[in-house]
């Protein structure tokens, strides 16, 4: 009897495939072709299920978008209630930091997500997935901000989401180089500053 094909599995076999040309060759680099190689495919395979380069390099930072939306569901928004000073820091530290590369996994999501960021500036069509990714950014922040009563919690969301694409952008090119620790010190002072005043208590310097 036949070995039975696990199609979801070969799916994510093709999408990795795309992460590790992506770290390794940039945008430009990434071809069914290549793919295929990569995932140890013959393109006929990729083909099944990616018709062209551009609903593979969807699928791929979609495939960021999830994980890094799993990853957030774990912390629950509600769980932040009623924390103050250096708590409410830490617990907020903890569910940014999912969306930061600080280990190997995240740093290849990183990298992954600022490709297709920079190549949607040229190419219109990945514009809707880059935009409803920041969208949803911007959402679960004000919620977190909200549920630790921050003051103007979607303004101070457009801050931190500055604060982390500075970050994650720095962290993934020579333009910064920047190492985890020095993310994370930047996260939690800037978080610091925000949360100086959260219900008139103030978190330890």
């Amino acid at each position: 009897m036949p070995a039975r094909i696990d199609l979801a599995q070969r799916r994510r076999d093709v999408v990795e495939a795309a992460f590790r040309l992506l770290v390794a060759e940039g945008f430009t680099g990434v071809s069914l072709r290549k793919v295929a190689v990569e995932s140890g495919l013959n393109i006929g395979s990729v083909r099944h299920y990616f018709s062209d380069h551009r609903s593979l390099l969807i699928a791929a930072v979609t495939e960021v978008g999830d994980r890094m939306g799993a990853r957030l569901t774990r912390h629950p928004t509600d769980a932040l209630a009623g924390l103050t000073g250096e708590a409410a820091v830490e617990a907020l530290q903890r569910r940014l930091e999912e969306l930061l590369p600080v280990d190997e996994e995240r740093r290849v999501e990183s990298i992954v997500l600022t490709e297709f960021i920079v190549a949607a500036r040229v190419h219109p069509a990945f514009r809707p997935v880059t935009e409803r990714m920041a969208a949803d950014l911007r959402l679960a922040v004000t919620d977190f901000l909200r549920a630790l009563r921050v003051r103007d919690p979607a303004e101070e969301a457009e801050r931190i989401v500055a604060v982390l694409g500075g970050l994650a952008l720095d962290s993934v090119t020579p333009h910064g180089s920047l190492g985890v620790a020095r993310v994370r010190a930047t996260l939690r002072a800037h978080l610091r500053s925000v949360l100086t005043d959260v219900a008139g208590h103030t978190a330890a310097r």
